[in-house]
């Protein structure tokens, strides 16, 4: 499959808990954000094509920073090199995670997400065999709130049929509000969906 956008290479940049710790470096941003558990480094690292790039652990909670990889993209028909940073964001709803600690990393995401100057749009991510749980609602309608693109990705697409993968859909749909939402499956262990998040990572990066 001839793709229109190539990640060309990847690498982990930083993590920060603060704006003095961003890199200096001023790159367009696509962020990642989801619940413990939702599958999120391994998105990043089927998206990416460099094994381990995103460590995956068993443990939820694992990511308590804000961490940024810069890749390079090229684009079909342009022979410019289009750098990027994927920035991954702590997950959210870690239940064995102290209120203090919370409340913490709500508080650097969400200055993160309202002054970054170069955020193009945020993947949140929902386990597809679930409806979206009260947290997913509430970021999902706290990023519309606040005017920052989103777009749902459905992760671990892989873990229930085609039949029932629509159903499914429909269900993180009307969960979260909004029946004509588009909402794109995706299989990290297949790389399901990899062509079609990439497409949109390619509009953004052209605007």
């Amino acid at each position: 499959m001839n793709e229109k956008i190539t990640i060309t290479q990847a690498q982990y940049i930083a993590s920060a808990v603060r704006k003095d710790q961003y890199p200096e470096r001023a790159l367009p941003e696509v962020v990642f954000i989801g619940r413990s558990n939702v599958g999120k480094s391994s998105l990043i690292n089927s998206l990416t094509r460099v094994r381990n790039l995103a460590r995956v652990s068993a443990q939820p909670g694992k990511t308590q920073t804000i961490n940024f990889f810069e890749l390079g993209a090229k684009i079909e028909g342009d022979d410019v090199r289009h750098p990027f940073y994927l920035v991954d964001l702590p997950g959210y709803g870690y239940a064995k995670a102290g209120q203090a600690q919370r409340q913490v990393w709500a508080k650097f995401i969400e200055e993160y997400l309202l002054h970054s100057p170069n955020l193009r749009f945020v993947c949140q991510l929902i386990d597809i065999r679930h409806a979206p749980m009260a947290s997913d609602v509430e970021m999902f309608n706290w990023l519309i709130d606040n005017h920052i693109p989103v777009l749902i990705v459905a992760t671990k697409a892989d873990k229930i049929g085609r039949n029932a993968r629509q159903k499914q859909l429909d269900v993180i749909r009307r969960g979260l509000g909004i029946p004509e939402l588009s909402v794109l499956p995706y299989s990290s262990i297949k790389n399901e969906g990899r062509s079609d998040l990439l497409d949109v990572i390619r509009e953004y990066l052209l605007k």
